[in-house]
């Protein structure tokens, strides 16, 4: 066990997420976290059941003469965004997340932490692993697969969970509660690949774009970080113009869900051209339009060992000036909420797999017309150079309720301990309760949690001193209920 961990308060959540951290987890393999939770349940001594997709629901009883108190659903999703540094060895199907303390946040070495939502279902555990807090009946449901589509959360069946009220243990920042969400939807465009030899004298690069930021396609698409993809895109666009340079291999982004922070390209570039190329002056020129939102960034072009075929000229022109034009970022912001994003579009990555070039992106809008329009917009990019396009089914937006008696309870509970008012929002990024209303439309629901910087990077970092004030907002919140 990490010790520093273990001296962490409130002690049981962070036992709860340590044991968290040394279990694989990744999106749509999240066996061996689904059946922890569900031998977790059973050595609790409490009624746990495990569906058809690996859904985990824990019940607690209520405490005595709390038997007829509103029944709650705690609600967190069990896999987590596996994004490393290129230069870290880390397999996230076998190697458990070594974490450590920096100046109040918990950090892990060179991956993401985890902490969304690791630490929800943390927070969950301790609870049902707690005889002290007086509460009526509680449910605690762990849902899979919610970073890439959530599947786990389609999939709840009607009639699963019993609670009246949920509070989605899912939100980024302490003090905020969320009452509403973005829909989602996803487009992957692929092209087969044709090659050709390289002709000429040439000398060979790497040429990568790296030291962004990244982040949460949803929660950090309003920032004006740099993306990988559109800046490496830019470069080799604009070095085939003035240089006739030639690409044989491309990578960049990584996750549909977060903006892509490093990306490499190997090219080959007519020796005559070599003095003249610009790359020095690209990596001037990014550092000053990002100096700001993301002064990390850097251009370098490494020399690679020699190859002896480049991509097809016509398919390179359609890849390049697909992936210049394709949108990405902010396309509109809320008429209703000033400063809410309304709908967005993510390029996420761009890869040579299996003889294809693949463009995944994904597109959120708090307005189901707008949602449809930019996946409209987006698809009609890539068909325009001929590319097999697939959207997925996506999932829907959650309408705030500004009735809900969760939000005017947990607002209640947050005045009593901190004497102060809480931030109550809609956000951007999507959250499985717009899945739920569909099969629970009764159902009250509130999404909160202690503070993260970072998701869906290997900068994740988690506040620990939230951890504690969610820990005692949730302890009141019981006491309040009725």
């Amino acid at each position: 066990m990490n010790e520093e961990m273990l001296n962490l308060k409130p002690a049981k959540v962070f036992y709860y997420f340590n044991e968290i951290t040394k279990i694989p987890r990744p999106s749509k393999r999240e066996e061996k976290m689904s059946l922890w939770l569900e031998a977790t349940g059973k050595k609790l001594g409490l009624e746990t059941k495990r569906d058809k997709v690996g859904n985990v629901l824990i019940s607690k009883p209520a405490t005595p003469g709390k038997e007829n108190v509103t029944p709650v659903v705690l609600q967190a999703h069990m896999d987590m965004v596996c994004e490393k540094n290129n230069d870290k060895v880390f397999d996230f199907d076998k190697d458990a997340i070594e974490t450590y303390i920096d100046d109040g946040w918990l950090k892990a070495k060179g991956t993401t932490l985890g902490a969304d939502d690791g630490i929800g279902i943390a927070l969950a555990l301790a609870v049902l692993d707690n005889n002290e807090i007086e509460h009526g009946p509680i449910e605690c449901l762990f849902t899979i697969d919610e970073e890439t589509g959530l599947s786990g959360a389609a999939a709840v069946e009607a009639g699963f969970m019993k609670g009246k009220m949920l509070l989605n243990l899912d939100n980024e920042d302490e003090g905020q509660f969320c009452i509403g969400c973005a829909g989602g939807k996803d487009t992957v465009a692929k092209v087969p690949v044709d090659y050709e030899p390289v002709e000429g004298k040439c000398e060979f690069f790497k040429v990568e774009v790296k030291g962004l930021q990244g982040g949460h396609s949803g929660d950090d698409i309003n920032k004006g970080r740099g993306n990988a993809v559109k800046l490496l895109a830019r470069i080799l666009w604009n070095s085939y113009s003035y240089y006739d340079l030639r690409v044989a291999d491309i990578n960049a982004g990584n996750l549909r869900n977060a903006i892509a922070r490093e990306g490499y390209a190997i090219v080959a570039v007519p020796k005559e051209g070599v003095e003249e190329w610009y790359l020095a002056e690209m990596d001037q020129t990014y550092k000053a339009e990002f100096h700001t939102t993301d002064p990390g960034v850097t251009v370098t072009a490494e020399p690679a060992p020699a190859v002896k075929e480049v991509l097809e000229e016509t398919l390179q022109i359609d890849v390049l000036n697909a992936l210049l034009v394709c949108p990405h970022g902010i396309q509109a912001m809320s008429q209703d909420i000033p400063g809410l994003v309304e709908t967005s579009t993510n390029l996420a990555s761009v890869k040579i797999v299996d003889g294809e070039v693949v463009f995944t992106t994904s597109q959120r809008s708090s307005v189901e017309s707008k949602k449809q329009a930019i996946v409209d917009k987006v698809s009609t990019t890539f068909w325009m150079i001929g590319a097999d396009v697939e959207n997925s089914d996506g999932y829907p937006g959650w309408t705030p309720n500004p009735n809900s008696k969760a939000v005017q309870l947990l607002s209640e509970a947050y005045r009593n301990v901190f004497h102060k008012d809480p931030v109550v929002l809609a956000i951007h990024a999507g959250l499985e309760c717009g899945l739920f209303s569909e099969k629970y439309p009764d159902m009250d629901m509130v999404a909160f949690g202690p503070t993260l910087r970072g998701v869906h990077s290997p900068d994740e970092k988690l506040e620990i001193k939230t951890v504690q004030m969610c820990w005692d907002l949730m302890v009141e919140f019981f006491k309040l209920l009725k």
